[in-house]
Parts: structure tokens; C-alpha cells; sequence
């Protein structure tokens, strides 16, 4: 195959940022994407209806004419209720749950996971349909976080098991092995952590524009990543966790976590699911299968990919992406909206 037409692509793990860095790359990713899942983890973070309301409008303030849907989260506090939530069950399409400080922005996440300490408010959105996202680390050896983490998802399983839970961005075999243990566990996968190792990161000279947390893993690691993806696991969907920072804060001691994919994302994986011989498996990984999760009816859009090599840009603003100055050999040929 040397071409293939997505439909309804989705990322399900975007970072959109705001104010000049929002209107450098919302537009990115409402040009080739018909929705993303918005990250709330903004300066402070997204913790009510107000501001979930305020954020959606600057989003597609920033897109322009661009035909995408930003689907709003909201940052996890213990404290929710249901007559806190009810009202805004409507607005939402899941809430984020961060470990206190454990990556951009997350100072003001969840320091324990005692089961009784968080009832209230997954209990309330267990009743109101509400999907649970969290970023699997516990605080241990950064290789060892998101396996440490294991345990705590599939409590978090068990004890409700009507709640959507998604692992967000996982990047070990482990977390692959826990989904089909459990019916109500679902993931998302990054295009970075599809392609590289912690090698391709720290193994010759650093390569600060892949660093990223979770960091990526062992080889065999990305290769339990990369059968999912590319067999069409039903329990796994796209989630960029494109993450943009100015190059001056990545380049720089105390580097910031965060690959920016979101322009080449869509070119990358049609190379990488050709190269393997599994291109008509992309559909399912980039849309079909969180439509169904999620249980969305994204805006249609077409997108048109061929093998015609893309020569990525050096910068995008002042954000340096993923294979930046480098050439991949699929691109975007078109664009429709219907």
C-alpha cells in the first residue's frame, strides 16, 4: 500500500499549553486530527467548569477555521463530589489523574492512593460515566515507575469496575500483560515511545528533544508497545502526549519532559504501520477503537496520506519537534471535511 485515507483521526493524549505557545500549536494538530483528549495541566491547573468552559473557547480561538474538537478534561482533586461533577458530566470527556510533582505541571496532584482516600470523587464518576485517565508513575527509579505503578491501576480496577480507566501513555511489556487481566483497563501509546528506546535518548550524546516522562524503556518494551498498536488491540488507541516546549527551556540544564510529534504524527505512524505490513490496522489505532471507548462522534474529516517523503521543519515557533530537519518518508496529500 502507498497510500491510505484516515478517518476521523483522534489524539487521545494532547497538550495544547495556552496563551502564545496555545496559538503556535493548536492549529498543528486541528488541521490533520478531527478531536483530541485537552490536557488540564496548565499554570493553575483546570479544576472547575469556569475554567474548562474559558480553556475550550481559547482553544478554538486559536484553531480558527480549523474543523476539531477539543475534548475537555479536568485536573483530579480527591474532593469532587458528585454535585460538583453532575453538572459538568456533560462538558467533560474524562479527568486527569497526576501523582503530586511527577511530571510538567503536576505539583498539585494526588499524593497518596489509598482507595478510601479517592472514593469520593471516583465514586462520583463512576455513577456519572466519567473516564478516570491517569499518568502511571510511582516516585521509585524512573525505569521501575510505571511498573510500580501496576498494582495501584488494577486496584484502582477492582474496586470500580464500572469506570472507563485509561493508562495513559504506557511504555512497558508489563502494562501491556495488565490490560487483558482486567475489563475496564484501557491505554493510550505515544508515536515516540513506538520508535525509540531510552538508547535513542541518553545511549550516545543526549538527545534533549526526546527526552520525556514516562521515559522510554527497553527494547523489548517497544516491541510489546509495537504489536499492540500495529495488531489492532482493541484496548489501545493513539495518544501523541505531544508536549511543546520552547526550545531554549529543552535545551538547557534541568531539560523539560516532552516530545512535540503533533505536526509529523499522522506522516509517522503511516510509515511505520507500511514498513511492518499492517498500514490497514492504522484506522483502528488512530480512531476506531477510541470512538468506541470513549464513546465519541467526532466532526468528519478525511486525511490523505501517501508515501511521498516529508522534509520536517527545524521549528515550529520557537518548538523543535520530533526528527526535526530530518526526512520520513510518508506525508499528508490532502485534507477534506465533510
Amino acid at each position: 500500500m502507498t497510500e491510505i485515507i484516515l478517518h476521523e483521526p483522534l489524539d487521545m493524549h494532547l497538550h495544547l499549553r495556552d496563551g502564545e505557545m496555545l496559538r503556535t500549536v493548536a492549529p498543528l494538530s486541528a488541521h490533520s486530527f478531527s478531536g483530541g483528549l485537552i490536557m488540564p495541566n496548565l499554570v493553575p491547573p483546570v479544576t472547575d467548569g469556569e475554567m474548562v468552559r474559558a480553556y475550550r473557547r481559547r482553544i478554538l480561538e486559536a484553531i480558527g477555521d480549523e474543523i476539531f474538537e477539543p475534548y475537555m478534561t479536568l485536573f483530579f482533586k480527591p474532593e469532587y463530589d458528585y454535585d460538583f461533577l453532575a453538572p459538568l458530566a456533560e462538558e467533560l470527556t474524562a479527568i486527569k489523574l497526576y501523582p503530586a510533582g511527577i511530571t510538567t505541571n503536576s505539583e498539585g496532584g494526588v499524593s497518596g492512593f489509598e482507595i478510601e482516600e479517592l472514593r469520593l470523587a471516583l465514586d462520583a464518576m463512576s455513577e456519572l460515566g466519567i473516564p478516570l485517565c491517569i499518568h502511571g508513575e510511582t516516585g521509585g527509579f524512573v525505569m521501575d515507575r510505571e511498573k510500580e505503578f501496576i498494582p495501584i491501576y488494577e486496584a484502582l480496577a477492582d474496586a470500580f469496575p464500572d469506570m472507563t480507566i485509561v493508562m495513559e501513555h504506557i511504555t512497558t511489556a508489563q502494562s501491556i500483560a495488565a490490560l487483558d487481566r482486567h475489563p475496564n483497563l484501557y491505554a493510550t501509546i505515544t508515536l515516540h515511545h513506538l520508535l525509540i528506546t531510552l538508547d535513542e535518548v541518553a545511549g550516545g550524546m543526549l538527545q534533549p528533544h526526546l527526552f520525556c516522562k514516562p521515559i522510554a524503556k527497553r527494547p523489548e518494551d517497544r516491541e510489546a508497545l509495537l504489536q499492540a498498536a500495529l495488531n489492532a488491540h482493541p484496548k489501545v488507541m493513539f495518544g501523541s502526549d505531544s508536549a511543546p516546549h520552547p526550545r531554549h527551556v529543552k535545551e538547557a540544564p534541568g531539560c523539560a519532559a516532552g516530545v512535540f510529534t503533533a505536526p509529523i504524527a499522522l506522516p509517522a505512524l503511516a510509515e511505520l504501520f507500511a514498513r511492518h505490513g499492517k498500514l490497514e490496522n492504522l484506522q483502528h489505532f488512530v480512531s476506531n477503537n477510541a470512538q468506541r471507548i470513549y464513546n465519541l462522534k467526532p466532526p468528519k474529516k478525511k486525511v490523505q496520506l501517501t508515501d511521498t517523503p516529508m522534509q520536517v521543519p527545524e521549528k515550529y515557533g520557537e518548538v523543535v519537534p520530533m526528527f526535526a530537519g530530518e526526512t520520513i518518508g510518508w506525508s499528508i496529500d490532502a485534507v477534506s471535511v465533510e
